[in-house]
């Protein structure tokens, strides 16, 4: 057998150049390859193109590749709040490719299953279309979009032998196992390496074959993003009462607990970052609900106590979280799959404006702030419920329910029901925001007054109950 072990990342990195096309595995900072990224600082390679979901923080990960000016591009889903990340894409320092999550997923998994080009429906009637070809089928419109390849792929598992073969750990493997299929030299770093036959070949998520150079890690700091925490019941007593929020209609909670009652016992549910999250903690007792991450993960449990804390299990959102029983861990492609597939029954996420044809923006202000699609882009393209969790109003007074959306499109015709700080809404399929619900002590015409596009009011409005 090929002797694929190496000593350590600084021998498994070395014969790197510059210019090279490299993936990276791991979603935030859950399953990067820290060692392999520390030796190619070291190294002081340079003119890299990167493909990773994003590129971590400021201060670790990729982050301390483009801090030290080692990247030339990125091709990634999501930007975040990588701060010189987004520094350096505006001001044009890098050149940056922002994909939608799914179709990057897909991008990957198709370079290394030899697949050159494929359809998909997201990003249909965005930027990301143009000169793309759009194709329809069964009167649905998908692009045109092509393989991801790379000259080395350097991935992190849990687990791996001599042989190659890997494990990963929690929603750790995300972008992992893909990558390592689609470089044409797979580096794999793990926390435990063990001789060939000692893993149970029932449970290799990675095969060997995929991988050409292995070796054990030293010194794993798994960071952690969004260190999120419930508190025990008993401690209650303790925590320091919240502030109560003087603004004027419905609080993030109560625009949570507001969207909670529109799910439905056996729902498969995908929860976006933001309110959509506070959603959860409303979810009534007497339904079973399935929460869905796209990191790859279905059945999300509630947050853990401080005890508890896995930094290889987190959400979309990077927060520390639990599974619940009968949950299962999969990746980042085959999260998509599910999506893509329509099999999730509802997707709850934010908004910075919704059109009254039901057209949304959420990831982009130009020339001003970039955090990238992520996976919004696939799940309003294919989820067959969308409800909006939002303000009504900008900071400024301006109303982001409007006639056309003035910000970069991340879907359209996608939203059925949105749920402000002043009212629940349903959008038309002829166009339109139709009033349903009206916040307490807000009157019609301060919604019609916050409302930019065409506004239908039929008959007595209900006040919400919170």
């Amino acid at each position: 057998m090929t002797n694929k072990v190496v000593n350590n990342a600084q021998e498994a990195v070395k014969d790197i150049p510059n210019n090279a096309v490299l993936m990276l595995g791991g979603f935030g900072l859950c399953g990067i390859p820290e060692n392999s990224i520390d030796a190619l600082i070291q190294q002081g390679v340079t003119g890299l193109t990167c493909i990773s979901n994003n590129a971590g923080v400021d201060d670790f990960g990729i982050g301390l590749m483009l801090k030290s000016r080692q990247v030339k591009k990125m091709i990634s889903s999501y930007v975040g709040e990588n701060k010189e990340f987004e520094r350096q894409l505006l001001s044009g320092e890098l050149e940056v490719e922002l994909i939608p999550q799914g179709t990057l997923a897909e991008r990957v998994r198709a370079g290394g299953a030899g697949i050159p080009a494929f359809f998909t429906p997201a990003g249909v009637g965005t930027e990301v279309a143009e000169g793309k070809e759009v194709r329809e089928f069964n009167g649905k419109k998908y692009l045109l979009e092509s393989w991801l390849r790379a000259d080395f792929a350097i991935v992190k598992a849990w687990k791996g032998d001599t042989a190659g073969n890997l494990i990963f750990k929690g929603t750790a493997r995300n972008f992992n196992p893909m990558m390592a299929a689609a470089g044409a030299i797979t580096i794999a770093e793990v926390e435990e390496l063990v001789p060939a036959g000692t893993l149970d070949p029932n449970e290799i998520h990675t095969p060997g074959i995929y991988v050409q150079r292995i070796f054990q890690g030293e010194n794993y700091q798994k960071r952690i993003e969004q260190r999120t925490i419930s508190i025990p019941t008993n401690a209650t007593k303790d925590v320091k009462p919240t502030t109560v929020s003087t603004a004027k209609g419905l609080d993030k909670n109560q625009i949570a607990k507001r969207i909670a009652r529109e799910i439905k016992d056996g729902d498969y549910v995908n929860l976006g970052i933001g309110i959509p999250t506070l959603v959860a903690n409303y979810i009534p007792e007497n339904i079973s609900v399935v929460l869905q991450s796209e990191n790859g993960l279905l059945g999300i449990g509630p947050f853990p106590t401080e005890e508890a804390i896995d930094p290889d299990l987190i959400n979309a959102g990077k927060q520390t979280i639990t599974m619940q029983t009968g949950s299962s861990l999969f990746s980042s492609a085959e999260s998509f799959a599910m999506i893509r597939g329509e099999h999730v029954d509802l997707t709850i996420l934010g908004a910075m404006e919704v059109s009254e044809n039901g057209d949304i923006a959420n990831w982009k202000i130009p020339n001003k702030m970039v955090k990238g699609m992520g996976g919004a882009m696939d799940l309003v393209a294919s989820a067959k419920n969308i409800i909006v969790a939002m303000q009504h109003v900008s900071k400024d007074g301006k109303s982001k329910l409007l006639s056309n959306c003035t910000l970069p499109i991340t879907g359209i015709h996608c939203v059925k029901k949105i749920v402000t700080e002043l009212a629940v809404l349903e959008v038309l399929a002829e166009g339109g925001f139709k009033l349903l619900e009206i916040a307490p002590n807000i009157s019609i015409d301060e919604v019609k007054a916050a409302t930019e596009g065409k506004l239908i009011i039929e008959g007595d409005i209900p006040v919400i109950e919170v």
